[in-house]
Formats: structure tokens, sequence, C-alpha cells
């Protein structure tokens, strides 16, 4: 079919305005990046006289960082709408937020729905695939202490221990509050097959927006952060507790991205801005940890009904594009998630600005030295 004059100048300009965005995502990380670790090294004598100050700046960076990655999508047009729990209400306190994973996408659309949540992103702790770690945001996960994972049996049992001995050593140290996992282990296009063999050989329910999740990081997680007084029964000495402030993990999150007709947003889309502004709707579920049992078995099942649960929501969504409304509700209330425009110009400009003061302090030495 011949193309029109009109298709071939929208093309023309869809491509154009791809283009333009590839060129500043590259030149914001060209100085947005090195910025950070520069900046870090020059604090190092903070951080052995006063550590929490230290990580209090580095988690300010950080979520500017994760800010300007949301900024990408929010000048595409792709926002949030979210559902269900208003997490605002404990974003103070510690908790585990479990997500579902179509794509890359998810990422960035959880990097922009929480940049209104307190002081949750410069302190949370994210548990990814350890492919990230070999990306241009691998440097500044490793500094921040986030957690890269490898997927397989043969790597399991190993990662399990290598978290716990994570979490041991930097979740308090840092004075981390949220840590962020999908514990379904990789892309629903991916696991699906796999997961609905599983749940046949168990008589499990048959899933099809999602995979039936892996409990082991979920379970030490748990086992490592909670508090002696949750659960029901007394913290083994896996239990890492700050002595003045913590009170321990004390919620979980039940975390659940629909995209419109089942489409999700990959990290290219995400970055280039080829598709139509497009609505990414949230879901949110919180459990006091009191509830959520610390048994395997008792675990396992119910991390499963979680995931049934996400089954039915996203079902209902895809039949309705809404989300069905909480026990108690009449109605379903969706709100808005809104961003600043000029707050995010402004720390695009800090980037930039701190870029050329860093070349020119480099300039400036290579001449004394040379």
């Amino acid at each position: 079919m011949a193309v029109t004059l009109e298709q071939a100048r929208r093309l023309g300009c869809t491509c154009l305005k791809a283009l333009l965005r590839f060129a500043f995502m590259v030149a914001n990380n060209l100085v947005a990046i090195p910025s950070y670790v520069l900046y870090l090294i020059v604090l190092q004598p903070l951080r052995v006289l006063d550590s929490e100050s230290f990580w209090y700046i580095e988690g300010v960076l950080f979520k500017w960082l994760l800010a300007m990655v949301a900024s990408w999508g929010w000048w595409a047009g792709y926002t949030v709408m979210e559902w269900g729990d208003d997490v605002k209400t404990v974003s103070e306190d510690e908790a585990m937020v479990l997500v579902n994973h179509q794509a890359t996408g998810d990422v960035c659309t959880l990097m922009m729905c929480l940049q209104d949540k307190g002081t949750v992103v410069r302190q949370m702790m994210w548990l990814m695939d350890h492919i990230f770690k070999y990306t241009n945001f691998g440097i500044v996960s490793l500094i921040h202490g986030d957690f890269f994972i490898r997927q397989g049996k043969a790597h399991r049992d190993q990662q399990l221990i290598l978290l716990k001995e994570h979490l041991e050593k930097y979740y308090r140290s840092r004075n981390r509050k949220w840590i962020v996992l999908f514990p379904e282990g990789g892309f629903l296009r991916k696991r699906r097959e796999t997961s609905q063999e599983f749940a046949k050989k168990n008589n499990l329910p048959f899933l099809k927006h999602v995979t039936l999740p892996r409990v082991g990081a979920t379970q030490v997680i748990l086992k490592t952060l909670v508090a002696p007084q949750e659960n029901g029964t007394p913290a083994g000495r896996d239990t890492v507790i700050k002595e003045s402030k913590s009170k321990g993990l004390q919620w979980v999150i039940d975390t659940t991205i629909a995209y419109p007709k089942g489409e999700p947003i990959d990290i290219q889309t995400w970055i280039l801005g080829y598709r139509q502004p497009t609505v990414t709707h949230v879901h949110y579920r919180i459990f006091p940890v009191k509830d959520v049992p610390a048994e395997p078995e008792a675990l396992t099942h119910w991390l499963y009904q979680r995931f049934i649960e996400k089954e039915d929501l996203l079902t209902h969504f895809y039949e309705t594009g809404a989300f069905p409304s909480l026990p108690g509700e009449t109605k379903a209330i969706s709100r808005e998630m809104t961003l600043s425009n000029l707050w995010l110009v402004a720390i695009q400009s800090f980037a930039f600005l701190s870029g050329g003061m860093w070349y020119c302090i480099f300039r400036y030495f290579y001449h004394c030295l040379f």
C-alpha cells in the first residue's frame, strides 16, 4: 500500500523526535552519572566522619537521577494513574514492594510513580537482574547498594545466601526503608509457559497475566528485616534491626502494573518516545507484615494468593479499563500521579551544570600538571 505524503511526514517527525530524544539521553547520561560518582568521591571524608549525612546526600542525588529517567517518559506523555491503597501513608515506614514484571519499562514506571512518595526513592533498595549491573546505570546501583541477583536453579541457593549477607551489611547501615523486588523472576512473556506447566502439574490456577512467584528472596527479606515482635515468633539471630530507630519491616505493598491492551512499555520506547502518549495504571494493596506467615509453606501459599489476586485484578482491568474497587468502597478511586516540570528542568540543569563544572576542574588540573 502506497504511503501518503501526510504519513511520510508523520513518520519523519517521529524519527526526528526519537533521534533528538536519544541524543539528549546520551548527553544526560554523560554528565549526570559521572557527576554523581565524582560528588561521592569528593565526599568520602564525610562518609568517615558522618556516615548518616553522607548517605542522605547520596540518596538525594540518587533520587534526582531516577527523576531524570522518569522525565524521559513524562515528557513523552507516558503518565501513571494510581489505584487502591494510598502508599503515601506508609512512606516513612519500612516496606517490601512486590511487583509483577512484564517489560523493562516496569522499572521506569516505578521510578516515576514513587517520586512523589516522600523519602521513599532516596531510601529504597532494588533487587534486579544481574544484567543491569552492566548497563549505564549499573555503577549508580552498585554505589547505592542495590542487589543484583542471578537467575536460574544453578545459582539460586548461593544467591539467597548473598542476598542475606547484602541486607545485613547495607540495609540498616545506609538507612534503607523500602525494598523492591519482582518475585516472578523474569518477564511475563519469558516465564508464562513454564509457570503454566508448573501450575498444571501441581493443581494450581492457570494464570495468563502473571506467573507464579518464586518465594526464596521474599523469605530471606522477611527473615532478615522483620523485627522480633512481628510474625508472632521471636526473630532469630539473622534479624538485623538498627538499635535506635528502626522498627523493622512493617508492611508488604503488593503492586500491580497494568498497561492498556496489555501492551507493556519497554526501555527503548521510554527513551525514544515513538509510542503515542500512554497512561500506565498501578494498583497498590498494603498488608501489615504481622499478617504475613513466616513458615515457608504458609508463606508460599500466601505469596501465590497475592499473584492469583493480581491475575483477577488484571483480568478486570483488561475487560473494563479500570481496576475494581477496594472492599468497603462503592466505586474504585484513581489518583493521577503528577511531576513538576519546573523541578525536572531544575535537576536536568543541575546535571549539565555539574558536568560543566567537573570538566573545568579537570581541564584546570590538566593544564597545571602538563
